[in-house]
């Protein structure tokens, strides 16, 4: 359930960026957002550059957000995007699992990165990676995946990151 859990929120913030989706109206009651591409940009240019008075951020984030993501914000935009929408299908599908998992760790890890010297909440983040690391270095899919079927008809799937 958790694979699937995470599955749909990578694809669904995967497709708001294919889309250009933000808002989600649920009946009368619900009201939420997604993140898209410009969203995607404006937070990370918001963590990387915004000074937090008595903090400091990790030597070289602020570097590898402006010069390698939002310098070539062109071409990032959609490495984002279809990372996290075949993040997201994998996961849901239950197909390379811990692989799938350990690219979205990744993902999440270079955003936790800029809250570590924040001054936020202790567990701001960590419900956020933590089950990635866990779903990164566990098997599953057994019953509602296809890692299950593969691994029970060839050795070959029994490994990392089936």
């Amino acid at each position: 359930m958790v694979r699937i859990f995470f599955g749909v929120i990578f694809l669904a913030n995967g497709l708001a960026k294919v889309f250009g989706w933000s808002r989600v109206t649920l009946g009368d009651y619900y009201v939420g957002n997604l993140i898209n591409r410009p969203e995607s940009r404006r937070i990370l240019d918001s963590l990387a550059n915004k000074d937090r008075p008595g903090t400091e951020q990790l030597p070289g984030i602020r570097w590898m957000a402006n010069e390698l993501v939002l310098d070539n914000w062109g071409v990032m935009q959609w490495m984002t995007t279809a990372m996290e929408v075949g993040v997201g299908l994998l996961l849901v599908v239950g197909l390379a699992s811990r692989g799938a998992a350990l690219v979205g760790l990744s993902f999440q890890l270079f955003l936790a990165a800029f809250y570590l010297t924040t001054n936020k909440w202790m567990f701001e983040q960590p419900h956020e990676y933590v089950p990635l690391a866990v779903l990164s270095v566990v098997a599953s899919g057994a019953v509602w995946g296809l890692d299950g079927r593969l691994r029970r008809n060839s050795a070959a799937f029994r490994r990392w990151p089936f």
